[in-house]
């Protein structure tokens, strides 16, 4: 246990050495967790405190008071927030979340340290999951985030609750205990009171493991916020906010498969594990004539076509020059096979995973109304042979 709370001290010293420079507020709910976090960073100048009152339980008032006698007695500065929880559709602790931030906005501060630590990062991340959360949510919270122009910092993320408990019986601290955590009906309250006890008996580790599977998910959810910066980059789109980049990232890591982004006048989308642009299909395309040249530009769908000697379309068909590119109207059948049917070309794009958006800028290659050529799909039976392989090439 001696060493368990040394760690926590650790890690204080740790946040101090990074932040000490800045102006540190401490955000004292009057719990245990706090009051331990409030004590291993008392002594250092210029710490502050913030209370935030919601005036949710009859004891608000007495707990308000208890944090302003409890940093007079340590000589730290304590900023009180009265706030007005508004549910919204919300549920109760959500909306008492977004209360609280907003007193963090309205705060006087370079960084906010917040008290959750090990176990609350654990139970955090098995609420995400169940919820079907994607790869931010199961991320948990961060050690470090950015809100509003501040730092919020959780320095006891890693360290078990029952290492600070340890840490303020050592020390004589006094804290409250809000009679809401007793409340099952509040999804955490019942996963810790119900549900982690019972998986301890089979898995002792699970917090650990939980708190270790969230730095290994949050390492990919930044390199996933680095991909996206570098994909929006090349594309020239505005380089995003944090707050936008982290819903964007939100958005684009979910579930839902029809998932669109616009950011910077562009749509994105994800197909297949892919992050993809979706541009509109021209609305007053025409036709293209080819005649027979290597390159054949089509600005209107950001791309051109290019052809190569070897195996495509057979040398004969090449001299009847009534070529042209199009786009789908419906309806067209294409035989990639002789020993296979005619198929919609609706189905062969499904089965080839060309998504929906994409297949209506897709320039397809006709001899007069015989569809030849389809991007990624290949040359119809009826005019396969040595002559000319097409390449449909989109220029970024």
């Amino acid at each position: 246990m001696a060493s368990s709370r040394k760690q926590a001290s650790a890690s204080a010293q740790a946040f101090l050495q990074a932040h000490g420079k800045k102006r540190i507020a401490v955000a004292l709910s009057g719990g245990i967790d706090s009051v331990v976090l409030l004590h291993l960073l008392k002594h250092h100048p210029g710490v502050t405190a913030i209370h935030v009152h919601h005036g949710l339980s009859p004891n608000a008032d007495a707990w308000a008071a208890f944090c302003r006698k409890l940093c007079k007695q340590w000589g730290i500065p304590l900023s009180v927030f009265h706030v007005s929880v508004k549910k919204k559709g919300k549920g109760i602790e959500a909306a008492a979340r977004e209360a609280r931030y907003e007193a963090f906005r309205k705060l006087k501060a370079d960084v906010i340290a917040l008290a959750h630590h090990l176990d609350d990062q654990a139970e955090t991340v098995l609420m995400n999951l169940l919820r079907g959360a994607g790869l931010r949510g199961a991320g948990g919270m961060r050690p470090l985030a950015r809100f509003q122009g501040k730092v919020l910092a959780r320095p006891l993320l890693e360290i078990p609750r029952k290492d600070l408990e340890g840490h303020a019986r050592l020390h004589g601290l006094q804290w409250i205990e809000d009679e809401s955590n007793a409340d099952e009906t509040l999804a955490r309250n019942f996963l810790r009171r119900r549900v982690g006890p019972l998986v301890e008996t089979r898995f002792p580790q699970w917090k650990r493991s939980l708190a270790r599977a969230a730095r290994l998910f949050s390492e990919k959810d930044d390199r996933a916020a680095r991909l996206l910066r570098e994909y929006l980059a090349s594309r020239n789109l505005k380089a995003p906010s944090e707050a936008k980049l982290v819903e964007m990232l939100k958005q684009l890591t979910g579930r839902g498969t029809a998932t669109r982004v616009e950011h910077d006048g562009a749509t994105l989308r994800v197909h297949r594990s892919r992050l993809v642009g979706e541009e509109p299909a021209p609305a007053d395309f025409a036709a293209v004539p080819w005649k027979g040249e290597r390159r054949l530009k089509i600005p209107a769908l950001g791309g051109e076509l290019r052809f190569r000697a070897g195996k495509g379309i057979a040398s004969g068909h090449l001299k009847k020059k009534i070529f042209q590119v199009r786009l789908r109207s419906g309806g067209e059948r294409l035989q990639l096979h002789p020993r296979r049917p005619r198929r919609t070309l609706k189905n062969l794009f499904q089965e080839a995973g060309v998504p929906s958006w994409a297949r209506l800028r897709t320039p397809l290659l006709f001899c007069g109304q015989d569809l030849v050529w389809v991007p990624g799909l290949g040359v119809d039976v009826r005019y396969q042979g040595r002559g000319l392989a097409p390449e449909w090439v989109i220029k970024t």
